[in-house]
């Protein structure tokens, strides 16, 4: 066990998803097995070949902020800041002058502030350059998420962006995790924000034939799995949690949700989108976290797999799995929530990691939904379909993303 300065916990969490604009709300979804994927309404896509997503439903920003502020923000920054404010007010944090100086902001996302460069690019074509808004700039790079979040908060600790596809926030929390331990910090909001449900996003992975196309029944489309998925279905929202060195969390008396014991990251260098077959980057990013973590294969409860619901990933997690944990890879649960919030792309490993942080404290572990023909190649425990109660102490979070992207949280229940 590391001495307390060297320690890193959890002391507040903040989401809003597809299935719910609170972390409560999100987690009641899940136990319950509500899925939160529905035909587009943010555009007319009736010209796509996919034509749902998994959209966040009834997000008011000015809950959290005026209409000055919330137009100089793109949707993704919306949300991060929104989801930031909910952390920290689930921590009982005050950020003042004692304090701003060790506190940072790390955020991760994917496609970032796409949204207002499409409008702004149908601007410059229809009214010239004179007409692009000088909130462009600012609003559409990769750290308006980080930069939004600090000015709100007055954080003045270390901010950036990582921006490792679906492993974005994973890293987010990761990095965090690591400036914590190195005494860089004391006190780091992480996690990932994304806004990707826009015609440019939807036709480029349709190019990429990795979206689902079950348009008939969007709630059944996304199968992680099962033999009969035919690939992801595109989500949004944001997750942010709050990290705290365990000895400043204990001196302020703040809510100790759980410990995360260990990050590690490796990539494939194999090919741009497909995981490598033999699953060789992903096992050594999990054999790595255990090792970090001083965990036993045995000493796992839950998984939250990556889980995509694409035909090779799916089959490569699986493959992962059984590399590292050998014969206890059949005695551990492991589910796939992205059948119930889509596949927020960059936001989605911190989503994950607040699941597994729920599931430590509740005693639940959520499921699979639509797992009804499970593919011979996909053997292992994935709790379908319904809730499981179970005692977790240790849980793991993977995000294996595009182009070979492998970073792997454990999580386990906070002891003195």
């Amino acid at each position: 066990m590391l001495s307390n300065s060297r320690r890193v916990v959890i002391t507040g969490m903040g989401m809003v998803s597809p299935i719910g604009l609170t972390v409560a709300d999100t987690w009641q979804a899940l136990i319950a097995g509500k899925s939160g994927i529905d035909y587009i309404s943010h555009f007319d896509a009736a010209s796509f070949v996919t034509r749902f997503a998994a959209e966040v439903k009834g997000f008011d920003p000015l809950a959290y902020f005026d209409q000055k502020e919330a137009h100089r923000m793109d949707r993704f920054t919306q949300f991060a800041v929104a989801t930031s404010l909910q952390a920290v007010e689930s921590a009982g944090l005050s950020i003042d002058d004692s304090n701003a100086e060790e506190t940072g902001v790390i955020i991760g996302n994917s496609v970032c502030g796409l949204l207002e460069v499409t409008e702004q690019i149908k601007v410059l074509r229809e009214a010239g350059p004179r007409r692009i808004s000088p909130l462009l700039a600012p609003t559409m790079t990769g750290d308006a998420a980080p930069v939004q979040v600090s000015l709100t908060l007055g954080a003045k600790g270390p901010s950036y962006a990582p921006s490792s596809t679906c492993s974005s926030s994973s890293d987010s929390i990761g990095h965090a995790y690591e400036l914590i331990r190195h005494e860089e910090a004391k006190v780091m909001v992480a996690g990932g924000t994304e806004a990707p449900i826009m015609p440019i996003c939807v036709a480029a992975f349709n190019a990429a034939r990795a979206l689902s196309t079950r348009n008939d029944d969007p709630q059944s489309a996304c199968r992680p799995f099962d033999a009969e998925r035919d690939g992801f279905v595109l989500g949004e929202g944001a997750a942010i949690l709050v990290l705290e060195d365990l000895n400043h969390a204990l001196k302020r008396g703040a809510p100790i949700l759980a410990e995360l014991a260990a990050y590690s990251a490796t990539s494939d260098a194999f090919h741009l989108t497909q995981p490598s077959p033999d699953g060789a980057g992903a096992t050594k990013a999990l054999n790595r976290a255990l090792e970090k973590a001083g965990v036993s294969p045995n000493e796992v409860d839950y998984i939250n797999a990556h889980g995509t619901s694409t035909r090779f990933n799916d089959k490569a997690e699986t493959h992962t799995v059984k590399s590292t944990f050998g014969e206890f890879a059949y005695r551990i649960p492991m589910s796939a929530t992205k059948s119930m919030t889509g596949h927020l792309l960059g936001a989605a490993g911190a989503i994950e990691a607040i699941i597994c942080i729920l599931a430590i404290n509740h005693g639940v572990i959520p499921p699979t939904l639509n797992l009804t023909h499970p593919d011979p190649d996909c053997d292992l425990d994935y709790v379908p379909l319904k809730a499981r109660p179970a005692k977790v102490n240790t849980a793991i979070s993977n995000s294996f993303g595009f182009g070979g992207h492998n970073s792997v949280l454990i999580f386990r229940r906070y002891n003195e």
